[in-house]
């Protein structure tokens, strides 16, 4: 049987929301503050209907609306069957993501727009990986020799893991958060177009040269390796896909 454990068992009662025109808004922020500051692991049930309308003090339909906005933005998902009802559910960097396409498409922010970005942020988190010496980076990147570069798959994981792991180890999380964020809406902009494969073994080959200068401390270079890294494959892409850098990004 599925092990599931109901928040209103853990710590204090919620505070009571006060009564207003943005009732359910203020009731979505309170329920993820719970969810936060009681560390309410993914799986966890929130409490029934009955026990979070007597808490919070509202009334059932600002209560639902408030749990539909959690729904709606990926934080909580409604567990079926007679035991069921609101359950925390994990989020990660493409949830955030996806949210922010919102924004960027509402605003007319272009392809082009994010490459820039881009070209800007992980060169920095390269430099900040590289301040903190990571060691342990080198260690995690495979051979370009043994790497299946036909293999787009295997391929698209490699330089996949590698962006994540260098802004992973930048030490920042929100700039982690942002970067890897970015780079998730880069990927589904392009539709996986990835390097050609007579290219791929020497972008395996600068990642390497990239995490040897992040694991040395060399903090310019690994910040001058990934900007010359990051351009490449933009020039790539604009060559490739020229339409794409004026066209306003989507709402994924």
């Amino acid at each position: 049987m599925e092990a599931v454990a109901r928040a209103r068992a853990i710590g204090p009662a919620p505070r009571s929301i006060k009564r207003g025109a943005k009732v359910a808004e203020a009731l979505a922020q309170e329920i993820v503050h719970e969810i936060v500051s009681r560390k309410l692991p993914p799986g966890t049930l929130l409490s029934s209907e009955a026990q979070m309308l007597e808490d919070y003090g509202v009334g059932r339909g600002s209560l639902r609306e408030a749990l539909r906005i959690l729904e709606v933005h990926g934080l909580i998902t409604m567990k079926p069957g007679r035991n069921g009802g609101p359950m925390v559910i994990e989020v990660g960097t493409r949830d955030y993501g996806r949210m922010s396409t919102l924004f960027f498409h509402l605003g007319g922010m272009t392809f082009q727009q994010l490459v820039e970005a881009r070209l800007i942020l992980e060169p920095m988190m390269a430099r900040l990986a590289a301040e903190r010496r990571g060691q342990e980076l080198v260690g995690q990147l495979a051979d370009p020799g043994s790497t299946q570069v036909d293999d787009d798959r295997v391929y698209y994981e490699a330089t996949n893991e590698f962006h994540r792991t260098v802004a992973a180890m930048s030490g920042n999380p929100v700039l982690n958060l942002i970067s890897v964020s970015l780079e998730d809406i880069f990927r589904d902009q392009v539709s996986g177009a990835l390097s050609p494969k007579d290219e791929r073994t020497h972008v395996l080959e600068v990642h390497i040269a990239i995490a040897e200068a992040i694991a040395a401390g060399r903090a310019e270079e690994a910040e001058r390796l990934m900007r010359e890294h990051m351009q490449e494959y933009a020039d790539w892409v604009r060559r490739r896909r020229p339409e794409l850098m004026e066209e306003v990004i989507d709402w994924r």
